[in-house]
């Protein structure tokens, strides 16, 4: 067996997906299923396919190629950048945008490829990352990107969370529906996709129809089993689809506080640590560029993660009851950061189960 290495249960995000599906049904939306937080594996795409997703979505192109096999429409979820219009239009049906240059080029390229590119409009309800903040330039952008051939305005869409932490609520959410009628009635048209965010969104569907909002982009919440706003668990859902596992190179018993000076660490910052005496420490041949330590749980409840390097990680050991031995493999729960950086790294296996 290779280490490290992340151990993915297909049967729980399959059902994790036909969970969160049924919940954003229920209210009157589809789902985006957000395939980058795991590299658009297909084995997992497969799962989003079977639970019911109605689009699939991803930054990255590179990733939307791998889903080319998918008979489902496919979303570019990243503002597209100038130098890739051409793949965006060949891999993605649609694309999240708020610059009218870039319309012009996906245009141009859709034109020249005899296809129709749908564009949603980004509005930016105060998470201050994409999108237009001022509610006038959406109706000016809108009439300009009437006249272009080539594209359609599919919809307009927002996030928020992922940047400024903004908690979606019902108000907020109240303004996009807003807009999307007004551009409905000044336009003339009907508008295909109105999406209301991210995993961030999920926790209001408990009290909150949000009618008007047809579209959730969901990632975290099928990966996780949980909503990113506050981090709880979607009942009936799996939060240990993803399970890490690590191999032990080193045991010592040693102070729990570096003798000496502290500067920098090797990532430019100065550590800080809680004396605890002479502990026993337990090294596994995994490191930052690999996971993030601060969203891995050790199963076994009686080790603390203390930190580590780009290659090594460093636990204390002394509270557990298992006698650990060189050569022992360590579990970790994972959650959607740890997630995406060990889906990323070339250096961790993935076992599919």
């Amino acid at each position: 067996m290779t280490y490290p290495r992340i151990i993915i249960d297909t049967k729980k995000i399959r059902h994790n997906v036909k969970t969160v599906v049924r919940i954003a049904n229920e209210n009157g939306m589809n789902v985006a299923g957000v395939t980058k937080g795991f590299c658009a594996h297909k084995d997992i795409v497969r799962m989003f396919v079977q639970g019911g997703v109605m689009y699939l979505t991803d930054a990255r192109i590179i990733n939307l190629k791998k889903l080319e096999e998918f008979n489902i429409p496919k979303l570019l979820s990243r503002l597209p950048m100038l130098s890739e219009v051409q793949d965006v239009v060949r891999y993605s049906d649609y694309s999240l945008n708020s610059e009218l240059i870039t319309m012009q080029a996906l245009s141009y390229e859709a034109l020249r490829l005899n296809k129709i590119h749908g564009v949603i409009i980004m509005v930016d309800l105060g998470d201050l990352r994409e999108g237009y903040f001022k509610e006038e330039e959406i109706y000016e952008v809108i009439k300009k990107i009437n006249n272009l051939e080539g594209i359609k305005l599919a919809g307009i869409g927002t996030n928020l969370t992922c940047y400024g932490g903004l908690i979606p609520n019902k108000k907020l959410l109240n303004r996009l529906i807003s807009i999307g009628e007004k551009i409905e009635d000044m336009f003339d048209m009907k508008l295909e996709i109105i999406s209301g965010g991210n995993s961030s969104t999920i926790h209001l569907l408990k009290t909150d129809k949000l009618e008007g909002i047809n579209n959730l982009r969901l990632g975290e919440s099928i990966m996780c089993g949980t909503e990113s706003a506050y981090g709880e668990l979607i009942p009936e859902t799996y939060n240990d689809a993803f399970t890490l596992e690590a191999e032990i190179i080193e045991i010592k018993d040693k102070p729990s506080v570096p003798d000496g000076e502290i500067g920098k660490d090797s990532f430019g910052k100065t550590p800080s640590f809680i004396d605890r005496g002479i502990r026993k420490r337990i090294i596994c041949a995994i490191g930052k560029q690999d996971t993030d330590f601060e969203t891995i749980d050790p199963i076994d409840k009686g080790l603390i993660v203390l930190g580590g390097s780009s290659d090594h990680l460093i636990l204390d050991g002394s509270d557990s009851p298992i006698d650990y031995k060189i050569g022992d493999i360590i579990k970790f729960n994972m959650h959607y950061v740890s997630i995406l950086r060990a889906m990323t790294s070339e250096y961790v296996d993935k076992l599919i189960i």
